[in-house]
């Protein structure tokens, strides 16, 4: 049986490598950007049997400011979506971390000890993208920040977002995200470099396409070249969402397009042959989590609560189609209040796109505010519980089969599934879950490590995760010498 089980994780290890960006002999990108790639949908190799801690790194503090009225806050450690990257030189693993200590560190993997730390102006949450520059043949990360302590919405300029040198850590330029009709001026999703464009998405309402390695000098500041700007919301949406007109998920793609997950309440659909928003899918309601691409090349949106007469959730959205037929199906979760969230899903969901062990079950597993964490099978519609209301209580449609279902608190951390576990992370701390022959959920192992807003990463039977307590965590078997 251990044998067996050896054989099977050493597939599993194989099959998941195949997902890693190998530059050249000692430099490999494991975890290149948020959720692995351009699908959103990677999230390691193999993961542990139990929760125990391997080391753990003190992230440091970081003021930041909320608005003129509220002033500044004190955060800790790291938050949403604030997860590592990690990169493989020779044969040592480094993690890129972005913290709440108003800086990215880069932090040995295997030991923790932090090699560099690049200064920003502002706490950092969402996670970054490394990327390779064949031209230069330098290894370039791509971080956003908040607006930067003690500057306000209309401040100028606001540097939210950067390039910094992978070797060093040091700053190759800025950009000055304009303000608009949204909001925010922040930067928390993570972008795609394509060839030699980056595309992101913009807290202020901006999916912006520019050079990752031109630049031009203001006013003795390096900034990028920027191609284009599309505004991923209408005059209509401003009065609606009374500015929340944010995009903070990450965007992903398929093919020659490029999906776009906005706080307007649209998903849009942008066309790289013709550099513009061709389709779009609408909502109603803010949504904050990326958009992740399943086995059949759909679509899984996260869907909040806030400005919408129905229940958020989950949808399945099928971009070869238009309008409702696009719908697949719609997964609503409750209803219910906690600091200022009013359900739905925050974070993003995960599918088990490069497993096998369950080759007949295309799985997602999603958190909601309302304290559940859902397995559900993408696939298969729920014929007994019929159809349910959309978003918007304007149209019905079917749902999936929930699989299984377990409480563990508030969360809107994106849980992760790779084989047959599921690593789940919240505000009562990290749950790791065994997916049972019969497709039930089997809690293995819990561990209270603080308040953790961040997804994880999982490698070698190792669980990398930082939480608002200050600190990031290896998890997993002390007596694993992966």
């Amino acid at each position: 049986m251990k044998l067996i089980l050896a054989l099977h994780l050493s597939f599993l290890s194989f099959f998941c490598y195949t997902q890693v960006h190998k530059i050249n002999d000692s430099l490999s990108f494991i975890n290149s950007t948020y959720l692995g790639g351009e699908l959103r949908n990677f999230y390691g190799n193999y993961a542990p049997d139990t929760l125990e801690v391997i080391w753990k790194t003190y992230l440091g503090k970081g003021k930041t400011t909320i608005s003129r009225k509220a002033g500044d806050r004190l955060w800790a450690g790291s938050g949403w979506t604030g997860q590592p990257l990690m990169i493989q030189e020779g044969d040592s693993l480094y993690l890129l971390q972005p913290t709440f200590n108003h800086s990215l560190k880069k932090i040995s993997a295997i030991h923790g000890n932090i090699i560099w730390s690049s200064p920003f102006n502002d706490v950092l949450k969402g996670a970054g993208t490394i990327h390779y520059d064949a031209k230069t043949k330098q290894s370039l990360v791509f971080q956003g920040s908040r607006l930067g302590h003690g500057n306000f919405l209309d401040s100028l300029p606001v540097e939210s977002f950067k390039a910094i040198a992978y070797d060093s850590g040091k700053t190759l330029w800025t950009h000055n995200s304009k303000m608009t009709s949204s909001y925010s001026r922040d930067v928390d999703g993570s972008c795609l470099v394509i060839d030699d464009t980056l595309y992101i998405g913009l807290e202020n309402g901006l999916f912006t396409k520019m050079s990752p390695t031109e630049t031009y000098l203001s006013d003795t500041i390096k900034r990028p070249i920027i191609y284009d700007q599309d505004t991923c919301y209408f005059r209509s949406d401003i009065k609606k969402h009374g500015g929340n007109l944010v995009t903070e998920g990450s965007i992903s793609r398929i093919g020659n397009k490029i999906y776009i997950p906005s706080g307007s309440g649209y998903l849009f659909e942008y066309d790289m042959n013709s550099d513009s928003i061709i389709n779009k899918w609408f909502f109603g309601s803010d949504i904050d989590g990326s958009a992740v691409i399943t086995k059949d090349s759909c679509i899984l949106v996260s869907i909040e609560k806030q400005y919408i007469n129905g229940k958020g959730g989950l949808v399945k959205i099928n971009p070869r189609k238009t309008g409702k037929k696009a719908f697949e199906w719609y997964f609503p979760t409750e209803n219910t209040s906690f600091t200022g969230w009013e359900g739905g899903v925050i974070g993003s969901s995960s599918v088990n796109y490069h497993s096998n062990i369950f080759p007949d079950k295309n799985l997602a597993v999603v958190a909601g505010i309302d304290s559940l964490l859902y397995l559900l099978d993408t696939d298969q519609l729920d014929t007994l519980k019929g159809w349910v209301d959309g978003p918007n209580k304007t149209y019905v449609y079917p749902t999936p089969t929930l699989l299984d279902s377990y409480r563990i608190n508030r969360s809107i951390s994106t849980p992760l599934l790779i084989g047959n576990k599921i690593i789940a992370c919240g505000y009562q701390g990290v749950f790791l879950f065994q997916i049972t022959p019969q497709i039930k959920l089997e809690l293995l192992s819990h561990m209270r490590i603080g308040e953790i807003e961040s997804t994880p990463f999982v490698w070698n039977g190792r669980i990398y995760i930082g939480s608002r307590n200050g600190y990031l965590y290896c998890l997993g078997r002390l007596n694993n010498k992966s």
